[in-house]
């Protein structure tokens, strides 16, 4: 839909509009205050009940995996035991009862909204239908599906850290340690850096809050008339109408935040001087966290790059990275940026949803599951010991590894930029989540095809490969010849166990995602439900196979017509 060009069609096209947006906001409104309460009471008690159930366990579980720890050092414990773990834990079940709350609130209310207008999108049939269901039902088992997650992470995903945290040695052999000879140096630091930068970011951010108010007024009130930016696509439209009534709001709210900020950008003074072994490098820091925030702020804003406060370098490898002609040159001048529009989201880069990418990643683990399951390398063992809860290393680890190695392959095969989840869609660091959770396992899996790439394997040695990464938490079915034959060189045998080690270690991180737990049920039923029918068409062909055997090899006589009492024997083949 493109937006209409000219004062009097935008004018006409905005009159139009209205109404007819009205009445959606007014019937997703309703619909929000309907399941509102309702949505906040389940995500409330479910998530309380789990939080506080779970939280003596929780306390204790935590002090024994940190004090049996080899990665941290016998200072850093105790500190950590003493300072750091009662705050935590101590905190945690308010803000997660708190979260619960506000999230099920607001969950519970704008849900309904959005699928309203979800509902009359270009492409739906039956749409005056669905403005009426849509965001009812479905608002209330997505609810319940979030206090499934949460459950999940506080059993699940929570005692799987901490064993790693307990079990795994130090990195280098070097646990991490307190160096106590500059911890006073960097408590002064940091506390230099609240006194200094609190009051100046706060000054820095009263002052622009004036013109941020009135230059996103400017810009919401544009769009919204001309019906382009977010106006112009329907889903965004509640939060677009929303977003003009509560801009003052979103304006103070922001203003807050960065006052609330500057303690903790100023604290990490303290954390610069103490990785740095220098106090002056936190001094320094204290100067250029100034210059950040006032550059960040004016980037946002649109306004004239650079800043007016001075920029020291405080950190000594980024010093010793740049060549001396990059440090003699004069600074150049930056082009000035053209004021940016807001467009419409279909020309923008889609950005992958943490949810599609399990999407994606559960269609190919059934795909591959049917097919390993038909092949004898997935057995009914695997599946009973999953459905048992047990952690089939083979099913839960193994299955998505090895759709995570296909992956990898069809993209180093295709000379790909990033990783191929499917034939239309690829994973690349321009179109990631900007979640921090994905940054830990797509830089790893980029070089793992980089690496497997190099490689250069044959064919049988990538059916060896993938087979192995599929049994790698199975040692006695990976000596199996079933898998095929092993590389004969000692050295292409060692890199294949190396890369399958990571390719493990990596799904163990992405199996740690909230909802994963629950859509790995899923595939665990529908794989149960696969081998129970493979089974059962099995047992009915050896049936009927046996059957024809006991038939084909029975006699029957049959008296001759002629009234005679002589016998003979005629065998009757069926």
């Amino acid at each position: 839909m493109e937006p209409p060009k000219g004062f009097w069609a935008s004018l006409w096209s905005f009159v139009c509009f209205l109404p007819y947006f009205l009445g959606l906001l007014l019937l997703g409104h309703f619909k929000g205050v309907l399941f509102c309460p309702l949505t906040c009471l389940i995500m409330t008690i479910g998530n309380s009940a789990i939080i506080l159930g779970l939280w003596a366990a929780h306390c204790i579980w935590t002090y024994y995996c940190v004090v049996r720890s080899k990665q941290l050092g016998p200072l850093l414990k105790i500190v950590v035991c003493i300072c750091v773990l009662p705050v935590l834990l101590i905190t945690w079940p308010v803000v997660g009862i708190v979260a619960s709350v506000v999230g099920g609130a607001a969950y519970g209310f704008f849900s309904p909204i959005f699928a309203t207008f979800e509902a009359v999108v270009e492409g739906k049939e039956d749409k005056f239908f669905h403005c009426f269901i849509d965001g009812t039902w479905s608002t209330i088992l997505k609810t319940i599906d979030f206090v499934k997650d949460v459950r999940d992470v506080c059993f699940n995903s929570y005692f799987s850290v901490m064993d790693d945290l307990r079990q795994e040695g130090p990195p280098n052999g070097n646990y991490y340690e307190i160096r106590l000879l500059y911890l006073p140096g960097a408590v002064i630091a940091a506390v230099f850096g609240i006194i200094v930068d609190m009051p100046v970011v706060s000054f820095v951010a009263i002052c622009k809050g004036p013109y941020m108010l009135f230059k996103g007024w400017n810009r919401l009130f544009h769009d919204l008339i001309g019906r382009e930016g977010p106006f112009l696509e329907t889903i965004c439209v509640p939060l677009a109408g929303l977003a003009i009534l509560l801009w003052p709001l979103a304006v103070v709210g922001a203003v807050l935040a960065s006052v609330l900020a500057s303690v903790f950008l100023g604290a990490f003074a303290g954390v610069v001087a103490y990785q740095e072994s220098s106090f002056l490098s936190g001094l320094r820091y204290i100067v250029a966290a100034l210059s950040n925030y006032d550059e960040y702020s004016n980037d946002i804003l649109d306004m004239q790059e650079g800043s007016c406060f001075p920029r020291p370098q405080y950190r000594k490898k980024d010093k010793l990275l740049q060549t001396p002609s990059d440090s003699n040159s004069p600074p150049r001048n930056k082009p000035q940026r053209a004021p940016s529009r807001t467009i419409s989201l279909k020309d923008n880069i889609a950005e992958l949803k943490p949810l599609e990418l399990l999407d994606g990643l559960f269609k190919e683990c059934h795909h591959s599951g049917e097919t390993l399951l038909s092949q004898g390398l997935i057995t009914r063992e695997d599946i009973e010991e999953a459905k048992s809860g047990k952690r089939s290393k083979v099913i839960s680890i193994g299955l998505p590894a090895y759709c995570l190695l296909q992956a990898l392959l069809r993209s180093a095969k295709s000379n790909s930029k990033g990783i191929l989840i499917s034939d239309d869609t690829e994973l690349t660091t321009s179109n990631r989540p900007k979640e921090k959770f994905f940054e830990w396992f797509l830089n790893p899996l980029l070089v793992l095809k980089e690496q497997i790439k190099s490689k250069n394997f044959t064919a049988s040695e990538e059916d060896y490969f993938c087979k192995l990464v599929l049994l790698y938490g199975d040692p006695k079915r990976v000596k199996n010849s079933t898998i095929g034959p092993a590389p004969d060189s000692d050295l292409k045998l060692g890199e294949l166990d190396g890369l399958a080690r990571r390719i493990q270690g990596i799904t163990k991180y992405i199996i740690r995602f909230p909802s994963y737990k629950r859509r790995f049920d899923d595939l665990v039923r529908t794989l149960s439900v696969e081998l129970a029918k493979k089974h059962e068409a099995s047992s009915i062909i050896r049936s009927k196979s046996a059957f024809a055997r006991i038939i084909s090899l029975k006699s029957f006589k049959v008296k001759k017509t002629d009234g005679s009492d002589q016998e003979s024997e005629r065998v009757i083949d069926l």
